[in-house]
């Protein structure tokens, strides 16, 4: 079976997919079979006949040049870009535990390691109704060590912080931080990385600055996060 890893933000939009893409990019090049997975993917477009396409897996595919199909990626795909329990509200198809752990048990027999993208922050709703799963719900069930991106301009201090106490306080393991949007030289991220370090007593890994094409991290420290 696979090695995993999950990657979480401080928030929607700091680049979540992005930085998995660079992370799968680089195992893929380094001859590493790897593969990704996402419970729940919202706010995507629909193809000539009317399905919709996972926008994220899909672009996961083209940046890692993955040969993984894209209907293995991820088993529950929402049109409204919002929290997916309120698409699935809104279009049906709620999410259900049990296909989330059966997808993917099947991710991992096929590669060797698993990346696994979540949905939002940390306390994104997947499912609010007669059932309630949260991202953390998902986390727990597939037994996965987390990994946190943040965004490196003003905010990050306290997003990352208030991040990582909640997940210690649910006891979900955390690897490290990964900065994005960095700009070398400027005071006020150069800050926020030590700052973020002393406060949390977490690592930041790597720093990827806009339009990065490869993560500058090295492909041993970047396996050893999986397990």
């Amino acid at each position: 079976m696979s090695k995993n890893l999950f990657i979480t933000g401080t928030a929607t939009d700091v680049g979540k997919t992005y930085i998995a893409g660079l992370i799968v990019k680089k195992l893929i090049e380094r001859q590493k079979r790897a593969g990704y997975f996402k419970a729940a993917m919202s706010g995507n477009e629909r193809d000539g006949d009317g399905s919709l396409i996972p926008g994220d897996a899909l672009f996961i595919k083209n940046a890692a040049g993955s040969t993984q199909p894209l209907d293995e990626m991820c088993p529950y795909v929402y049109e409204h870009a919002y929290s997916p329990h309120l698409a699935s509200r809104l279009e049906g198809n709620p999410l259900c535990m049990d296909v989330v752990k059966k997808r993917f048990q099947a991710v991992c027999g096929a590669y060797d390691y698993v990346t696994v993208e979540g949905s939002g922050g940390i306390l994104c709703p997947l499912r609010f109704d007669k059932e309630k799963i949260m991202l953390e719900d998902i986390i727990k069930t597939l037994g996965l060590s987390c990994l946190l991106v943040a965004d490196a301009g003003l905010g990050t201090i306290n997003s990352v912080v208030l991040t990582a106490e909640y997940m210690r306080s649910k006891q979900i393991p955390l690897k490290g931080i990964i900065v994005n949007r960095f700009h070398p030289g400027n005071i006020l991220e150069e800050d926020n990385l030590k700052m973020c370090e002393q406060l949390t007593g977490l690592r930041v890994l790597s720093c990827v600055k806009e339009g990065e094409t490869d993560l500058d991290i090295d492909i041993e420290t970047l396996t050893s996060l999986y397990e």
